[in-house]
């Protein structure tokens, strides 16, 4: 790995692994200190109780975008809840969080169900080969969240460029930062709209039981977290899981035929694979120190998840190493949805659609099969939220 490659590490993988440097890394270091071009230090944490420290002190570690601007981005503040600290972190997230709990989250699992299964439906009729990802991972999010915030299925191809494209290095991060301020332009419009006539859904709820309170740009910002943080997410994992599955068909073929195998498998499948990478940035509020490194205030902190996931600390004695899948675990919280008061809102969400998608798929097509060579599966590169980028497959 060059010196040029080093400071991307937290973005790069080895197929469904962190790249062997992450590993010697966290073996040798707890915190260790990235040189970023033009000279910034930017310190990597990537041991998990070291992680969850950081991720549960928003006290001594802020997540405000204020600070991203202060080393120079050009970018709008986006706003949402991954760049804001209390006191209005605390506001925001209370007036979001009573629609993302599991009761009322049901009302949506019939919709998903019947998305799911239209989606298989499609795949049948087209037959094989079939791109997984294009044909099936990609659309069911985007109609997931058109289904939660209560807007059309039009809207459905911006979510899926809008999603995916802020999270892709591949072209700079100027064209990561074009994305999202192209979201936020259409979203505040999207919000103007729903306002003048509010629907069903999410936004509409919000704009009837808390319109007062939330600008347009407010409201925007709550609408591209969730886009941000359920759309892409929710197809990387779908298609990773997938692949992981039909490379291991005794799990596949057990979520076929037993449902209470699927819940642990998901969650284990959530720690394993980490398809976000890195959580959010933090800043020192102060001079600290952290795992015996002293930090500076001002100084950047990325925790990586995926490093934290696969942990050995975490292993108990007489588990398979931590490389490895295995749904039996007793095992601590992951931190696959971050940790502390950022902790993903939208999990229990993101949990339903992988709970309902996998043993769905397993049950349509018991002998689906990935229909390229191992070698030419096509795997994101440089990206925040790891995934595939197409995944054919046959039955």
């Amino acid at each position: 790995m060059t010196d040029t490659e080093f400071p991307l590490i937290q973005f790069m993988r080895e197929g469904f692994d962190p790249v062997s440097e992450l590993a010697r890394i966290r073996a040798e270091h707890a915190v260790y200190p990235l040189q970023i071009p033009g000279g910034s230090t930017v310190w990597f944490v990537t041991r998990y109780e070291d992680v969850r420290a950081v991720l549960g002190d928003h006290e001594r570690f802020s997540n405000d975008f204020a600070n991203v601007i202060g080393m120079g981005s050009q970018q709008e503040d986006p706003g949402g809840l991954g760049f804001r600290d209390p006191p209005e972190h605390t506001r925001l997230r209370k007036l979001l969080t009573p629609e993302f709990t599991v009761k009322r989250l049901r009302r949506l699992e019939p919709r998903i169900e019947a998305i799911v299964n239209s989606h298989l439906d499609a795949m049948e009729k087209q037959g094989p080969p079939v791109d997984f990802v294009k044909e099936f991972a990609l659309p069911i999010p985007s109609k997931v969240v058109c289904e939660l915030l209560g807007v059309s299925y039009e809207e459905q191809e911006r979510f899926e460029a809008y999603a995916k494209d802020r999270f892709d290095f591949s072209g700079g991060p100027e064209a990561s930062i074009a994305a999202i301020n192209e979201s936020m332009e259409y979203l505040t419009d999207l919000v103007a709209r729903e306002r003048r006539n509010p629907g069903d859904g999410l936004l509409g709820s919000l704009l009837r039981n808390h319109g007062d309170e939330l600008t347009d740009r407010e409201l925007a910002s709550l609408a591209d977290g969730i886009l941000t943080g359920g759309h892409d997410t929710s197809t990387s994992m779908l298609a990773l899981g997938t692949l992981w599955l039909l490379r291991n068909r005794e799990h596949f073929d057990r979520i076929r035929e037993d449902d209470a195998a699927v819940p642990p498998l998901v969650e284990e499948l959530l720690r394993y694979l980490t398809v976000v990478q890195v959580a959010f940035p933090r800043f020192a509020r102060e001079d600290l120190v952290l795992a015996g490194q002293e930090i500076k205030k001002g100084e950047m902190v990325l925790c990586s998840l995926v490093g934290a996931n696969r942990d050995p600390a975490l292993r108990r004695e007489g588990d398979p190493d931590m490389d490895t899948v295995d749904p039996t675990r007793d095992l601590p919280s992951h931190v696959a949805f971050g940790h502390g008061i950022h902790h993903c809102v939208g999990a229990p969400l993101a949990r339903m659609e992988l709970r309902i998608a996998f043993p769905a798929i397993a049950r349509r097509f018991p002998t689906l099969r990935v229909d390229v060579p191992w070698e030419e599966v096509k795997f994101r590169k440089l990206a925040i939220v790891y995934g595939l980028e197409s995944l054919p497959v046959a039955w």
